[in-house]
Formats: C-alpha cells, sequence, structure tokens
C-alpha cells in the first residue's frame, strides 16, 4: 500500500500511470468493442464496415478524455488548465459529431437494408446529415466559449442569399437530389433506363449529381435537374423481378398451333434451366399482327433482375431458333410478290 501511495503522491508516476492505463484501456476498448460489433451484425463484411466507422473516433474520445485527466493531475499543467479545458472540449465535440455522424450512416445502412434494392444510403443524405451534425457541434462550441452567434448568423444569411443568387445552377440540382432521395423515383441500386440504351444501375445520388454505370462498365454522370426532368423507366420497381417479351416471326404457310406449343415448350425449358430466370413462371405466347413477310408474335418469359434479361433473351433466342430448323418452321426473309398486269 506504500508503495502505491508513493505512486500516486509522485505527480510524474502518477501521469506516466495515468497515461500507460489509456493505452491500456484504449486496446481492451478496441477488442470489446470488435467482440460486440461480431456478435451484433453476424455478417463479416458488414461487421467489418461498422468496426471501422466506428472504433476510430471512439477510440480517439477515449484516448483523449485520459490525456486530458493525465494533463489535470500534474501542477505544471495548472496555469494552462483553461487552455486544456477549451482544447480538449473542441476535440472532444468534434469527435462526438464524427462518432454521431458515422452512427447515422451505420444506421441508415442497417434500415436501407432490408429495403430490396438498396446497397448504401445515396452520398446526399450522408452528407447532409453530417453537415447538420458538425453545424450543431460548431454551435455548442461557439456557445461554450460564450460567443454571441446572432451576428453570425445574420451574416451567414446575408452571405447565403449572395451564394444562392450566384450559384442557382447548383442550387436547382441540389433540390433537385433532396427531390430525388425523398421522393424515391430512383433508389441506389436500381435498374433504370433514361432513353432508348441508355440504361445501368444507379451508383449513387450525390448533392449535384447522380452517377449511373452504363452496361458497358462506364459512369454517366447526370445532374439532377435533367434526371427529375427526365422520362425514367426503374425496372427494379415495384418488383426486381420483370417480364421480357422477345419478338418473333414465322410464314404465312406454317401451322400457328404447332408453332404456339413449340415456342412454348422452349420459353419453358429456358425458364427451368437458364440462371437468371424465374423457375416457377408460366411462360406466355400471343400472335401481334400480320406482317409484311410473317405472322409476328411474342413470347414472354420473366427474370430475376434485370441484368438476367440479356443471358435469357439470348438462349432462348438461340434454342428457339434450334427447335425451329429441326420442326420444318420457317422464319421468312423479307419479300414482296410483283405481278405483271400485262
Amino acid at each position: 500500500m506504500v508503495i502505491l501511495e508513493n505512486y500516486i503522491e509522485n505527480e510524474y508516476l502518477r501521469f506516466l500511470f495515468i497515461f500507460i492505463g489509456t493505452i491500456i484501456f484504449v486496446t481492451f476498448s478496441y477488442f470489446i468493442l470488435k467482440f460486440i460489433v461480431k456478435r451484433t451484425t453476424g455478417k463479416k463484411k458488414y461487421g467489418e464496415f461498422v468496426l471501422k466507422k466506428l472504433s476510430k473516433p471512439l477510440l480517439l474520445i477515449i484516448f483523449f478524455t485520459g490525456i486530458y485527466t493525465a494533463l489535470k493531475s500534474h501542477s505544471l499543467t495548472y496555469d494552462y488548465y483553461q487552455w486544456i479545458d477549451g482544447g480538449i472540449f473542441v476535440i472532444i465535440t468534434f469527435l462526438s459529431a464524427y462518432l454521431a455522424s458515422n452512427i447515422m450512416t451505420i444506421l441508415m445502412i442497417g434500415y436501407l437494408k432490408v429495403k430490396k434494392g438498396f446497397e448504401r444510403p445515396p452520398g446526399l443524405l450522408n452528407k447532409t446529415t453530417s453537415i447538420i451534425i458538425f453545424v450543431i457541434a460548431i454551435i455548442i462550441i461557439l456557445g461554450y466559449f460564450k460567443i454571441d452567434i446572432t451576428p453570425l448568423i445574420a451574416g451567414v444569411g446575408l452571405g447565403a442569399l449572395a451564394i444562392g443568387l450566384a450559384l442557382q445552377s447548383t442550387l436547382t440540382n441540389f433540390f433537385a437530389g433532396v427531390h430525388i432521395v425523398s421522393d424515391q423515383p430512383i433508389r441506389v441500386g436500381d435498374f433504370i433506363e433514361l432513353e432508348k440504351d441508355t440504361c445501368g444501375t444507379v451508383e449513387d445520388i450525390g448533392w449535384r449529381s447522380t452517377r449511373i454505370r452504363m452496361l458497358t462498365d462506364n459512369l454517366l454522370i447526370i445532374p439532377n435537374g435533367q434526371l427529375a426532368e427526365h422520362n425514367i423507366i426503374n425496372y427494379s420497381m415495384p418488383k426486381q423481378d420483370f417480364s421480357i417479351w422477345v419478338p418473333c416471326g414465322v410464314a404465312y404457310e406454317s401451322d400457328l398451333r404447332k408453332v404456339e406449343s413449340v415456342t412454348l415448350e422452349v420459353a419453358r425449358e429456358i425458364q427451368q434451366t437458364v440462371e437468371g430466370a424465374v423457375k416457377d413462371f408460366e411462360p406466355g405466347f400471343r400472335y401481334r399482327e400480320f406482317g409484311d413477310s410473317n405472322i409476328n408474335f411474342v413470347a414472354i418469359l420473366r427474370i430475376v433482375e434485370p441484368m438476367g434479361r440479356f443471358v435469357v433473351r439470348n438462349e432462348f433466342i438461340k434454342a428457339l431458333k434450334e427447335r425451329f430448323d429441326k420442326e420444318n418452321i420457317e422464319i421468312s426473309w423479307p419479300i414482296r410478290k410483283i405481278y405483271n398486269m400485262k
């Protein structure tokens, strides 16, 4: 007990004891947090993401709290207590805001992941939430130092008005992004089509623009204002799976009942065997019109997700052509009959 009291009474040893204890506590806290996250999330990839988001700000808060305690325990820092208190308060407040921002991101991802089509929250939502949290943190810091923020708010208001007039197009894109995120005509992860041959997966909805990954694996970056004015086909809503129509035609001499029967047999086989097709879907068949050279029809198949349509359609066309050849069902070339009236 005498030795322990000597350690505590000696300021330098006490400072060192608290500092080393802080390092050890930070290390143990990391492993405890890792254990809790692993038991709570279950999923390895998501758990690593949560641990990364929480560990850095939380452990830094613990570390600076320990440093603060160590500095306050030494008489040499007595003259600097006010500076130490203010500095540590600013650091802890910003770290707390950072932690709160990360927690909000984790909660949004956890909530949105249960909704089909979402892989992560839109960038606009993340950034807006973070800005609000850090603005609150700055207000708290100014209040701590007893700084009157009323003139500051008035100045910011006038500055915001001037900036708003100068950046009308930017603000238009920002509010269009807010509308897209709130109204949800599209969501991150949705497969959409803007116009013919312009389709892809929504990668992110930012404060100014939306990023769409095209089928060529390139990014189409379109301002939110323009996107809000587009006619959009969203293939991921209301459900991820949807039907595709494959048009075809057969010669006028064909047995139409046989054509229908053969086409449906091929379609059923494709639905059962090709990856990406809905296994329990009953294919459809409809004659459409008397064409110039063929009687045209469509076969209706169903796919699990939008990108699967290319594989399913490809396999169906190959299998149908092969079967038509075996059954002597002709798909005619374009022909015209010319009559000589002499």
